[in-house]
């Protein structure tokens, strides 16, 4: 079933000094299926993050349509859209957003407590993430006494443990060394439920397992395939995979 429908989306930026306009997103196009594992690649400013930002309601396309479950998101009324962004969509930024005068633990249970739910189902649902993650040794801690991987990992599971129906991870495993990040995302697979997943990385190993990879180039969708498929016919991601791998025997 096709949760998700992007229709020539276009998306453009007017300077500071509104001079000029810069295209972020042009004629972008494709379906996500519900339960979906999609993986989002390409270069720094490569239009990724305008994408999520837009499809999550975060921001407004200059052109083109969102269809959420079959409804234009930009015909939705912004306080259904923001109910719906509680209750099914779990994002993990970049920046961790964590509160530092809060323990690690509390941090996670924020979103959960203004939720209304109670103390005993918060902690039933963060143990095994917590283990899964290798974080259970450090919930009481508060962020500034962690490292950079490990906010990373408090961060998804602040996301995993409100059970989201759609996940995305928006370049979540740049603070984390490979073999963490291999772990997390075999934790995120071995899900009791299938969220729709989406994962944005320029790590050619972060995505190469997925169901389908988007490939991005300068605000253009230029790749949609598996790892094979697109190994065998998109120059654009042939690049990014051997120039990474070439990187990792030189430096082995």
């Amino acid at each position: 079933m096709t949760l998700l429908e992007v229709k020539a989306l276009k998306k453009t930026y007017t300077t500071r000094l509104g001079g000029h306009l810069v295209p972020a997103l042009t004629n972008v196009t494709f379906s996500v299926e519900k339960g979906e594992y999609l993986a989002i690649m390409g270069e720094s400013g490569s239009g990724k993050t305008t994408l999520l930002n837009i499809v999550a309601s975060l921001d407004q396309p200059t052109g083109g349509q969102v269809l959420l479950e079959g409804k234009d998101i930009g015909k939705i009324r912004e306080r259904d859209l923001a109910e719906f962004r509680r209750k099914n969509l779990g994002f993990v930024f970049q920046d961790f957003n964590l509160l530092d005068t809060f323990s690690l633990r509390d941090n996670i249970y924020l979103p959960l407590v203004l939720s209304g739910m109670h103390h005993e189902e918060m902690a039933r649902r963060l143990a095994p993430l917590a283990k899964k993650l290798s974080i259970e040794d450090i919930l009481e801690k508060y962020p500034y006494e962690v490292s950079g991987g490990q906010k990373q990992r408090l961060s998804v599971a602040r996301a995993l443990v409100r059970k989201p129906q759609i996940l995305v991870l928006d370049d979540s495993s740049s603070a984390l060394d490979y073999a963490t990040e291999a772990a997390m995302r075999k934790a995120i697979l071995a899900l009791p439920y299938k969220p729709t997943l989406f994962i944005v990385s320029q790590r050619a190993s972060s995505v190469m397992c997925a169901d389908r990879i988007l490939v991005w180039e300068d605000g253009r969708l230029v790749g949609d395939g598996t790892h094979k498929a697109l190994l065998a016919n998109c120059p654009a991601y042939c690049e990014i995979y051997h120039s990474q791998f070439s990187e990792e025997v030189t430096d082995a």
